[in-house]
């Protein structure tokens, strides 16, 4: 089943990339049509060029999401259970240092912090949901 969603996914995500395509080379036109210098036309087909190349980078990290969505679900033994346990094979993160506060010896002492627990599973991007659909 996640494999079929993802493959929906990344068709959408395709097709999403070639309406955007579509409209930079339609917008080239219409700045070429309104150009009056050479230099002016190439600014239009540079702003196109980079249009498409941004179309395609949102592509590739949309299909990266639903390949990430695919292996969670894949993977949903690996989540923590109601007993805390976590499997041994999860990387934890290190405390983070504290801050320094002062210039020199003896200004500030050390302040300690309370370092927030490391939720299990690391929270998504949410950039990728629905509305690439």
């Amino acid at each position: 089943m996640q494999s079929a969603k993802q493959k929906i996914s990344d068709m959408a995500s395709t097709a999403k990339e070639k309406m955007v395509i579509c409209q930079a080379k339609a917008d080239e036109k219409a700045e070429q049509a309104i150009a009056r210098t050479r230099e002016e036309k190439e600014i239009a087909h540079q702003r196109r060029k980079v249009k498409e190349a941004e179309a395609k980078m949102d592509m590739h990290m949309a299909k990266a999401a639903h390949a990430e969505e695919k292996l969670l679900a894949k993977q949903s033994h690996y989540h923590v259970t109601d007993h805390g346990h976590v499997p041994h094979h999860v990387p934890m993160a290190a405390p983070a240092p504290a801050p320094v506060m002062g210039h020199g010896y003896g200004q500030n002492p050390p302040v300690v912090t309370s370092v927030p627990p490391q939720t299990y599973p690391p929270t998504r991007n949410q950039h990728y949901g629905n509305d690439m659909l």
